[in-house]
C-alpha cells in the first residue's frame, strides 16, 4: 500500500465507548497512544481510607482496596497532584469522601419472612452511601460539583443488624502506571483494518459456503444473471478466523490480508471522562512527550 496522508476517522461515539480509525501511522505511534491512554492519562482515585469502625466481614484492607477501584466522577484536570510525603492533602489535590453505614432490623417485616431486603435496612451497602465531604472551601472553588462514585449500585459490603462501617476516604490525582485502579480505560485496543481480496468469482454453492466462513455482513452474495455471486461487502467486520482455509475449493480463492497503515481502535471509557476526552487527553500527553525530547536533544551538546 502506498503511504497516505494522516487522517482520523470517527466511526462510532457512544457516551462510554468510541470507535475510531487513525490511517496513515506506524506500529510504534499507535502502540504508544494505545499505553498512555492505559496508564498515563490522570483520574481521581481513593488512595487512603481512614476507618475509624468496621464490624463487617469485610476486613479492613479488603474494604480499603474495594473502594480504591470504584471510579469517581471527579475531572482530573481540575486538582494538582498530592506533593511525595503529604499525609494531610488540600482542597486543590484531594477530594473527601464519607462513607458511614449502619445496619438495623425492620421492626415491620414480616415474622416468616427470610427475605433480607426485607427484614433488615441498609444490609448493602453500596458506592451510592459514598457522600462529598468538602475539603477547606472547595464548596467555593467548585459550586456546581457533584463528585461522586460513577456508578450508584456497586456493591462495596453486606451487613447484618448491628454491623456497621465508618470510614473516610481521599480521593487522589494518580495515573494507571502507579496502580491500574486509577487507567481511565475499561479497555483500549487497536487492531489493523481486513483487507479481503476474492482471487477468481466464487458462484453459487461455493459463495454460500464462502459468506458463512466469515462474520456476518464481510461477504455478500449478489444474483447476477440468474447466478449467485459472492462479493466482499465489509472487510472491516471481518474477525480474521481463518474458517475459509478448512474448505478445499475455496482456500485458494481468497487473499487474506491487513491494511500495514490503518489502526482501527477502540476506547471504552470507565465513565470518569468521556473517551472522546481521553482521546484528546492522550494526543496532548504523546505531544508534551516529543517536546520534552526534542528539549533534551536541543541541551545535549553536539561534539
Amino acid at each position: 500500500r502506498l503511504p497516505q496522508a494522516f487522517r482520523v476517522d470517527v466511526i462510532r461515539e457512544e457516551e462510554d465507548a468510541l470507535e475510531f480509525d487513525m490511517v496513515g501511522i506506524d506500529a510504534a505511534i499507535a502502540n504508544a497512544f494505545r499505553r498512555i491512554l492505559l496508564a498515563e492519562v490522570p483520574t481521581m482515585a481513593v488512595e487512603k481510607v481512614f476507618v475509624y469502625n468496621n464490624t463487617s466481614i469485610v476486613q479492613d484492607e479488603i474494604l480499603a482496596h474495594r473502594l480504591g477501584l470504584i471510579p469517581i466522577r471527579a475531572d482530573p484536570r481540575l486538582f494538582e497532584y498530592r506533593n511525595q510525603g503529604d499525609q494531610e492533602g488540600t482542597e486543590i489535590d484531594t477530594l473527601q469522601f464519607q462513607l458511614k453505614i449502619k445496619c438495623r432490623r425492620n421492626p415491620q417485616a414480616a415474622k416468616e419472612s427470610s427475605d433480607p431486603d426485607e427484614l433488615y435496612f441498609n444490609h448493602k451497602v453500596y458506592s451510592k452511601h459514598m457522600m462529598w465531604v468538602p475539603l477547606g472551601n472547595q464548596t467555593d472553588l467548585f459550586p456546581d460539583a457533584d463528585f461522586r462514585p460513577v456508578h450508584d449500585d456497586i456493591l462495596i459490603a453486606l451487613l447484618r443488624p448491628g454491623q456497621e462501617i465508618d470510614v473516610l476516604m481521599h480521593c487522589v490525582k494518580g495515573i494507571g502506571k502507579d496502580h491500574a485502579k486509577f487507567s481511565p480505560v475499561a479497555t483500549a485496543s487497536y487492531r489493523l483494518l481486513p483487507d479481503i481480496t476474492l482471487l477468481q468469482p466464487v458462484e453459487d454453492e461455493a459463495a454460500e459456503t464462502l459468506q458463512k466462513c466469515f462474520s456476518p455482513g464481510v461477504i455478500e452474495i449478489q444474483n447476477i444473471n440468474g447466478k449467485k455471486v459472492a462479493r466482499v461487502a465489509n472487510a472491516r467486520l471481518d474477525t480474521f478466523s481463518r474458517e475459509v482455509f478448512r474448505h478445499e475449493g475455496l482456500k485458494n480463492l481468497v487473499r487474506l490480508a491487513r491494511v500495514r497503515n490503518h489502526y482501527i481502535f477502540s476506547v471504552e471509557s470507565t465513565g470518569i471522562l468521556p473517551p472522546d476526552v481521553l482521546v484528546s487527553e492522550a494526543i496532548k500527553i504523546l505531544m508534551g512527550k516529543c517536546q520534552r525530547f526534542l528539549n533534551e536533544l536541543d541541551s545535549v551538546p553536539m561534539e
